[in-house]
Parts: C-alpha cells; structure tokens; sequence
C-alpha cells in the first residue's frame, strides 16, 4: 500500500510519540502537537507570514502584553508614554533581561526589531500593521524612543502584536534567539521541535523542563493523540468535547475569546469582483444558526462580517439576520438571476473548518448559490490554498486597529480577500491620526459597514475557545492562549 505524504507524517509523528512517552517521564515535559500548516516551510522569524506561532511565543517576547481584560501591560517594556501629539512614543525597558545566548537586552534590540518590520526584502504582513514607525531612537539601554511617521494614539495596542516579539540586534536567519522562558534545543517543523527551560527568564524560571512539539496536521489525528495520552494539550471542537467527559484524565476549558472562522471570497476575480455578489454571499446565511450549531448556545456571538471582538471599543453593532430575498435580488440585478456557483476550499486542518463549510453550503443553496466544496490537504494549506481561491479562514482575536488594516488595507499582505476601497483606507488613516476616541471609534464603525456592505470576508460568528489538557497540567486558566503565563504553568507528578 503507497502512504500519502500526510498519512506517512502522521505515522512517523505516532512513532515520535510512543518513543517518547516514557523518557517524558523522567523529567516535566509538556508534550503538544504543531499543524504543519505551512507545509514544512515554518520560519523563527516572528514577522514572517510562516511563522512557526506555537514556539515562537514561547521563545520570544512582547514589549507590551495584554492583561486578562485585553488592555496593554508592561512586558519587557515597563512604560511608555506619548508625546502631545502622539507622534513620539518614549518606552522604558525592564532590566536585567537577558538573551538565550546570555547577552544583554536593551534599546538597541528594541530599535533593530522594530525598524526591521518595515524591510521590504522580509515581506512581513505586519509593514501593513506598523509601518508608519519612522524610527526608533537609543536614548540610553533602557530607554526608547519610537518616532511616527504620523500621530497614533493606539500604539501600545499595537505592540501588543503577538508577532512584533524581541530579538537580539543583528539576528539574522534561521533565528530562534529570544528572551522568552524556552530556548530552542532543536527545531523540525515536520517532525519533532524540542524546547528547553531558560532558567535565566526574567520573571523566574519555568515550572517545566521542556516542550516538546510533533507535527500532526490533521486536527482529527491531533485528537486521538490526545485521547491516547500521547500529548498533553489540544484544541478542541464541540463535537470533540463529549469525548473527555467524566474522564478524571483530562481537563476541559472553555474561555472567552474573539477567534472566528470566516470564507475569503476572492474579490480581486470574476464574478466576485461586483460587490452585489460578494453582499448576496454573505447575507444569505443564518449566522444565529450557524453559531448554534457550530459552538452550541452561549459559546458565542454572532458578527456582521467585522472581524472585531465584542470588548473592543471601535467594534460596530451592526445588525445582520438572514436575508435569503435581498440575496437573490442582488444576484438577479448582478446578472445572475437563476442563482450562481462558486467553489470553496477548506481543510481539516483546525476542528471545526470543514463544518463550517459544510453549514455555509447547506443554507445559502436557498438563495440559490451553488457551493462546491473542496477539501484541501491541511499540510501547506496557508501556503498553496489561502489568498489565492475561496478559502475557510481562521483568526484569533486583535485590536480593531491591527484588524482593519491587516486584512482588508487595500494591498495588505494578508488582505486575504482582496478587498480594495479607497473610501475604507481614507476612513482608516484618518481614525488613526485622530487623538479623539470618540471621533476615532466613528470613523472605524463606518469602516466596518462598508465591510458589511462591500467586503469579501464572511464571519458569521465569533466563538468562545475550548481546549483539552491532561489533568497533569497545572498553571492554566480558562483564558485565552495570549494570555498563559508559560513560566507559571508545570506538570503534576
């Protein structure tokens, strides 16, 4: 019998795993599994579109974290403070902290770090988050100065960007340096990744030893790891949930959060180039429905297309039932008066977005759009599926700002709909120069209705996280994953 590439990875990934579950006893090991969803391509770059995001926020750090109510908090930076117009941000740094490699941190890290992100030569999608830093200046080790090239008084916001983490000045690839409470021992995305304590972490050293990672990219494998008590931490869907209950082996969480599954509809090709259509495709669905069914009631809440969690203070409050009629007129009047068909990619690459497929398709046959389903390989899907067809996506939670002008800035790396409007990118540049809040949450509201009205993006819902760990595992709150404190977290004998 000839293995498929993925069935081949997971095979060996099992064997990885067997071998050693008993060495793992001998030392506090927290054993996960990384989505291979670049395909093997996974970079230590923070600000690479292919970062490996399950190690990099454990190696790296944050100037600015978020606390447990989503606003900034020091991290290695203590704080920070604007000038009148807020075009000059001075940031003072905490001591002591050093690199993996025992150098010093200080604002010359600070200054390499950020004045990178806007190297065109790196293609970062987060130029499109924070490119208007002009430069930072050295005031002294532990001071910083960031100059704008135009007033923003939401940068700490930004900074809590879980990509926009520290290293040490002059890094250069393969990277993998960090300030962070694990240090890399070894480093194969499609295998194996090893981290190991960094004893010298500036908060005190970790609870665990290590953390281990094994490649596993299809999520249903991933949870029959988990199940077979082969790693220790996962994700976990609805469906999955009932599978770990009354069983004293593992924990269940749930927690707030403002991750959302969405389709990408390819505004940049025809027919979806005509906004009716991209309108008719979006608000023929049931997104009350489609939340129940997906998350379960009370597991989340229901979006007008804006990728915006319901805490943050520039979200709009849009209304949005399903509207199968004004669905149909908008296809009649686009040209389409018999219905249309389209084709959409998903993966089984994280719980839940095959499913969300699935529900999309069945509820919007009744305004006659015809949906095919293709079902990707997960291994390299970001890499060969995502910005360039109909595609499920996934996002977890960031600030309106970072949002709005990530993913749907006219050219924005990510912008993985190809959203183009002038009248959007005005209404973002002019929220982001103004120091009223209130005129700054107006102009992003508008914003986020011409996403409603206009945009390529579907997000029918915003849903609460779930994930399983062994009963073993200690230090973890039912909160988001941003906000574990991974030092804090070990491994009961």
């Amino acid at each position: 019998m000839i293995l498929s590439f993925s069935a081949k990875l997971l095979a060996t990934s099992l064997v990885i795993l067997m071998t050693l579950a008993s060495a793992a006893q001998a030392e506090s090991v927290l054993r996960r599994a990384n989505d291979l969803s670049f395909g093997g391509s996974e970079s230590l770059d923070p600000i690479s579109a292919n970062r490996f995001y399950e190690v990099n926020d454990l190696i790296y750090s944050r100037l600015i974290r978020q606390d447990v109510d989503g606003r900034p908090a020091p991290e290695l930076a203590q704080t920070w403070t604007a000038n009148a117009t807020a075009t000059e941000w001075t940031l003072t740094l905490q001591p002591g902290v050093t690199f993996h490699d025992g150098s010093t941190f200080d604002a010359s890290d600070v200054k390499f770090t950020l004045e990178r992100v806007k190297d065109p030569a790196l293609e970062s999608p987060v130029t499109d988050v924070l490119g208007f830093i002009e430069a930072v200046d050295v005031i002294d080790p532990l001071t910083a100065r960031i100059r704008l090239s135009t007033p923003h008084a939401g940068l700490p916001l930004l900074l809590m960007d879980y990509r926009i983490r520290m290293l040490p000045e002059g890094a250069a690839a393969p990277y993998g340096v960090g300030t962070g409470p694990f240090k890399l021992d070894s480093f194969d995305p499609e295998s194996m990744t090893i981290l190991s304590a960094n004893l010298a972490y500036w908060e005190g050293a970790p609870k665990l030893d290590k953390i281990e990672f094994t490649a596993i990219p299809d999520s249903e494998a991933r949870n029959q790891a988990m199940l077979g008590g082969q790693i220790d931490y996962n994700g976990l869907t609805r469906d999955q949930e009932p599978l770990y209950a009354g069983n004293p082996d593992f924990t269940v969480q749930s927690y707030p959060a403002g991750g959302w599954f969405g389709i990408a509809f390819q505004s940049n090709q025809p027919p979806l180039d005509d906004p009716r259509i991209r309108k008719a495709l979006r608000i023929a669905v049931d997104r009350a429905e489609m939340l129940a069914l997906m998350t379960g009631e009370g597991n989340g809440i229901v979006s007008c297309d804006t990728p915006v969690m319901a805490s943050d203070p520039f979200r709009a409050n849009l209304d949005c039932p399903q509207d199968i009629a004004g669905a149909k007129a908008l296809l009649a009047e686009a040209g389409y008066p018999d219905g249309i068909d389209i084709e959409v990619f998903t993966a089984d690459l994280e719980p839940g977005m095959v499913q969300y497929a699935e529900v999309y398709q069945q509820q919007v046959a009744k305004a006659g759009i015809r949906v095919k389903l293709t079902v990707a390989p997960s291994d390299g899907y970001w890499d060969d599926i995502w910005l360039k067809k109909n595609a499920v996506t996934s996002w977890s939670q960031r600030p309106a700002d970072q949002f709005l002008n990530e993913a749907y800035r006219s050219g924005a790396a990510w912008n993985e709909s190809h959203f183009a409007n002038a009248a959007y990118d005005t209404l973002l540049d002019q929220a982001r120069a103004t120091l009223e809040i209130d005129k700054a949450r107006s102009l992003y509201v508008q914003a986020q209705e011409i996403l409603f009205n206009e945009g390529g993006t579907l997000i029918a819902y915003q849903e609460n996280g779930r994930r399983v760990m062994s009963s073993r595992v200690t230090g973890i709150a039912p909160q988001d994953e941003d906000y574990i404190r991974w030092y804090l977290v070990g491994m009961a004998e």
